[in-house]
């Protein structure tokens, strides 16, 4: 009898809806995306979510929440139930530049736990035809040639793309006009028209352009060359290992805090696992991406550590939160 009452006490302890570890998941799990679908985060979160329905034994549903460039989505995963059901796909730009960016997103990161770093992805520097360069090396040179006639697209100020361009300028002296735009479709649509003559993208959003012609790929951020650009050198490659690791994009998962550690822990391990599949590398591999290996303390302080970095290049830029 007095088993059986601690057994009920130690029940009731638990978290509203947790009743035990071994009991998750025990329903579909939710995986947030803070973009639209079609994008890149979309694309890995859809390649993830059927590796995990595998590891986890539950389906996982993608939820696109975009709007305010991932705020309004990730938002909506930190004030979610800390259940285990409720999962946001967690980027570098909801992560470690949003809280710069927007003054409502200052304390969002406290609301959040990392969960995992799941895959890394290039980003690609492309210039349109009209420009008449098809190297790195052709490039920068036109571009010091024409200082401050040569424009570059990105999704909006302070994103990414924009410390991109920013710090590109800034290492290799050149005055690439900086065109910010309401988000990554219309950067790109202008970029195929040769509106603006160069745009940094991740790879995936843009790999059908280069293989039709529209853009020219001259060089990518990211750890190896890519065996869809065997040509195409890296920043490292070529010398600049800062604007290489900058590009160099992320896609994890976080959850709300206080989500139970048990939990953490199942879908750290099933998220990674998943990642690790066989199926989910080949899909990963079309775009370029690859797995990665890091635990809940490293991926913790990989947003802290760029978190900081991109608060420089912001105030280098001139960018204010807003």
């Amino acid at each position: 009898m007095a088993i059986a009452t601690l057994t009920a006490a130690a029940a009731l302890a638990l978290p509203h809806g947790v009743h035990a570890a071994d009991a998750y998941p025990s329903k579909p799990v939710k995986l947030v995306v803070p973009f639209a679908a079609g994008g890149s985060t979309d694309i890995v979160a859809r390649v993830l979510a059927e590796g995990m329905r595998t590891t986890l034994g539950q389906p996982v549903v993608v939820d696109n929440k975009a709007g305010a460039g991932g705020l309004i989505g990730t938002e909506a995963v930190a004030q979610a139930a800390a259940d285990g059901y409720t999962v946001g796909m967690a980027t570098v730009s909801t992560m470690t530049i949003n809280p710069l960016l927007y003054t409502r997103a200052a304390g969002l990161g406290a609301k959040l736990t990392p969960v995992a770093n799941l895959v890394t992805m290039p980003s690609v520097y492309m210039v349109h035809p009209s420009l008449g360069v098809n190297s790195f090396d052709a490039f920068v040179a036109k571009a010091k040639a024409q200082p401050g006639k040569i424009s570059g697209a990105v999704p909006g100020p302070g994103t990414l793309g924009h410390l991109m361009l920013a710090s590109f300028n800034e290492t290799l002296k050149t005055d690439i006009l900086i065109v910010p735009y309401r988000g990554n479709g219309p950067a790109l649509n202008d970029a195929l028209a040769g509106m603006v003559q160069v745009m940094p993208d991740q790879l995936p959003s843009s790999m059908a352009h280069i293989k039709s012609g529209k853009l020219i790929p001259i060089a990518l951020s990211a750890n190896a060359r890519s065996a869809e650009l065997p040509n195409v050198p890296t920043f490292k490659e070529l010398g600049y290992n800062e604007l290489n690791q900058l590009g160099i994009s992320w896609f994890g998962i976080v959850v709300p805090k206080n989500t139970p550690a048990a939990i953490v822990k199942q879908l750290q391990e099933a998220a990674v696992k998943a990642a690790h599949l066989p199926d989910v590398q080949k899909r990963l591999k079309t775009l370029g991406a690859a797995p990665t290996d890091m635990d809940q303390g490293q991926f913790a302080a990989q947003i802290t550590a760029q978190t900081q970095r991109h608060k420089i290049l912001l105030d280098k830029a001139g960018v204010k939160p807003e």
